[in-house]
């Protein structure tokens, strides 16, 4: 009978369960795990062992006795020394998890998962609620210096913290050790951050360790924190009118790359389930933190990319146009029902995200082109894997922490860094489902052909050459604002610029006005004001840019405005080059074959439509083409003959809006969908076929519900 009694009296004692094990993405995240757990089941756990890379051992913080640490006449201070150290923490409870790094993710393992103690009923209970933070001593530190009493000090650390739970005797201890030059803070990532008000105000202020270097490394961003690189290698960002180093790219370990999309699939069911209203409020709510920070993100673009502000503002808002496009996804996700199609079938098909998917973006447009992709990507319950450019990635990293801000739960938008070696590491990863890309026409051939062999979805956008036809009837205003804006806009490097023109008919008529218009606009450096063409990205552009020139000259083409030798006052050194306009170019000059990608203006001349039309469909970066024109005819012959994605009548080709598509054909693109609107969705989306029936249950059978 007493073995019954006391077996009941064991069952009724509250039962502390170990954490569940689990893949973590680092060490931090694995402490975090283990401590939040034990706090909800009424234990403390401490560090027991660590080897910083390698592992991890976590006890429990709670039960056993305290070792007598009183020293003994005759004991020598180097035995009482080793005393102390082994009996200053209760040792006793057998709970023991241990972490271990596994081929750079963390493996959780319970050890013995037991306890000879009973759960806290209170957290404060516990002598680790009584310390300070770090931020707390740094507090103290100064109080201190400032003449304060340790009453006077825990008066105002209380009015922060009304939680605080120490004492004066706990503030005179501290200042013992900081009369000793300890500063060291013993932290418990068992209690959770919420518990002091201050440290979660010194949370939010403290720079993190990525912006404390000089210059600031970018950070990557996995399972939704930002967290410095491993990595020892880095690329110089450079400001193109300054040459200062605004940041450095750190190349992205392979461990780093594995856990970020270890952390982005293991988001991915949890947010695939999320209801598509709350993904769109949290659409809303980053769309509107754009707004708030657009003048931060402009003058990011401006320092580490080079255009005008006007222009970077620009960029912004055409990103911003997707973000708000996104908003409403859920209609255009709508699937399609069809009743009855067999006796008392029904079959219906619905559209489900496709799992991880990865972009990567060129430097041309920072905000607009990030934006292009994940904005759709996680509205759709994606995952996603970006890769920005390493020429300018602030701005990305500035959008993914507005991201976050939003409400964007962690692992559901990651970041890395790097060059070649990364952009294979996407390709070849069997966790990612689809890849997104726009750039350079060899990296995009490159990437079309290593992720399709993997059997991934890829829409690669690439290579850029664009045409303007200039028809005699033209307006002669209107024609020179558009050839102008559009040829030597942004630098001349976007994909939208109009590089090349044809004029039908001969150039005499425009010459003289459009030399002039080009010499009037303004080249300094996009912060000052009133700027339309700033420096190009970098010295390896300008030179390529400047060969590209004089080899138009070496094969015939007449100079007549040349902006390589232009000067900047106070920014001498920097990648100015001017507007420069090249006539009578032929289709087998080097400039016209190659991608220009800089403010230079390439003239050509046609007797008629079809020869200008012929010309255009034979460039192979014919991305998208202009014609300026009074006549309807005119105009509708070119836009039913001319062989591109792009066709702007009396208007240059642009970026389109967002719930329509930017359509680019072959040989600039490759894949099977292409960017924004209802085909953005459709690569985003992989469509489901349901059929079903349900027949009534037999008479006089029954059936328990």
């Amino acid at each position: 009978m007493m073995n019954i009694e006391c077996s009941s009296e064991l069952n009724e004692q509250p039962q502390m369960l170990p954490p569940p094990p689990g893949t973590f993405i680092d060490r931090e995240e694995l402490i975090q795990h283990v401590g939040e757990f034990a706090v909800s089941q009424g234990y403390v756990v401490t560090i027991k062992q660590s080897k910083r890379d390698k592992v991890v051992v976590l006890g429990c913080d709670r039960g056993g006795v305290y070792r007598n640490r009183r020293k003994p006449i005759d004991e020598s201070a180097a035995e009482c020394i080793r005393r102390r150290r082994t009996g200053s923490r209760l040792t006793n409870c057998p709970f023991e998890v241990v972490g271990k790094k596994d081929d750079g993710l963390w493996v959780l393992t319970v050890k013995n998962g037991t306890h000879n103690h009973e759960p806290l009923k209170d957290i404060a209970e516990h002598p680790s609620a009584r310390r300070f933070s770090e931020k707390e001593v740094l507090l103290i530190k100064e109080m201190t210096e400032a003449g304060l009493k340790p009453r006077q000090i825990l008066k105002r650390l209380r009015q922060s913290n009304p939680d605080l739970l120490s004492t004066p005797k706990h503030v005179y201890n501290v200042k013992a050790k900081l009369r000793q030059g300890n500063m060291s803070v013993r932290n418990y990532k068992s209690l959770k951050p919420q518990k002091s008000a201050v440290r979660n105000n010194y949370l939010s202020v403290m720079e993190p360790s990525w912006r404390q270097h000089n210059p600031p490394r970018v950070p990557n961003l996995i399972g939704g924190r930002f967290v410095d690189s491993q990595s020892f290698a880095s690329i110089d960002v450079i400001n193109p009118a300054t040459q200062e180093v605004v940041s450095q790219v750190p190349l992205t370990t392979n461990e780093e790359f594995r856990a970020a999309v270890f952390a982005a699939k293991r988001a991915f069911p949890s947010w695939r389930n999320t209801p598509s209203t709350i993904r769109q409020r949290i659409m809303f709510k980053f769309q509107e933190l754009i707004r708030r920070d657009i003048d931060k993100l402009a003058m990011n673009i401006t320092n580490e990319h080079g255009k005008a502000l006007k222009d970077a503002y620009d960029d912004v808002l055409c990103g911003l146009e997707v973000v708000e496009h996104a908003c409403g996804l859920a209609n255009l996700q709508i699937g399609e029902f069809v009743s009855n199609i067999s006796n008392g079938v029904d079959s219906y098909s619905i559209r489900e995200p496709l799992g991880v998917c990865a972009g990567i973006c060129p430097f041309e447009f920072p905000a607009m082109i990030p934006l292009w992709m994940f904005s759709t990507a996680v509205t759709c319950g994606n995952t996603f894997i970006l890769k920005p450019s390493e020429k300018d990635p602030g701005a990305a990293v500035m959008l993914a922490e507005l991201a976050v801000e939003a409400g964007l739960p962690n692992g559901v938008l990651n970041i890395v860094h790097g060059s070649n070696e990364i952009i294979s590491t996407i390709c070849d990863d069997d966790d990612i489902k689809a890849v997104s890309f726009v750039g350079p026409s060899t990296a995009g051939s490159y990437v079309y052909s290593r992720a399709s062999a993997k059997g991934k979805r890829v829409q690669c956008n690439f290579g850029a050459k664009n045409h303007a036809v200039v028809m005699p009837d033209a307006s002669m205003d209107t024609t020179l604002n558009a050839l102008v804006t559009a040829g030597f806009g942004g630098a001349g490097q976007k994909r939208m610029s109009l590089s090349t023109v044809v004029f039908v008919g001969g150039l005499t008529p425009w010459e003289d006005k459009l030399v002039e218009r080009a010499k009037a606009l303004r080249v300094q450096p996009g912060t000052e004001p009133d700027t339309d063409i700033g420096p190009v990205i970098s010295k390896q552009a300008k030179e390529l840019i400047c060969r590209l020139i004089q080899s138009s000259v070496d094969s015939g083409a007449k100079l007549v405005v040349d902006g390589r030798n232009i000067l900047v006052p106070g920014y001498e050194h920097g990648n100015f080059i001017g507007p420069t306009i090249l006539f009578n170019v032929k289709v087998s000059m080097e400039c016209y074959k190659e991608e220009t990608c800089g403010p230079v203006l390439l003239c050509m001349e046609a007797d008629n439509i079809e020869e200008a039309i012929d010309i255009v469909n034979r460039n192979k970066y014919g991305n998208g083409a202009s014609i300026f024109t009074t006549s309807g005819v005119t105009a509708r012959k070119f836009q039913t003959e001319i062989e591109v994605g792009q066709v702007g009548i009396n208007i240059p080709i642009s970026a389109p809006f967002p719930f329509s598509c930017f359509t680019s054909l072959k040989p600039l693109f490759a894949g099977d969908i292409n960017f924004d609107g209802k085909a953005g969705i459709q690569f985003y989306t992989q469509i489901k076929t349901v059929s079903q029936q349900w027949k009534d249950v037999a008479a006089g059978t029954s059936s328990d519900v």
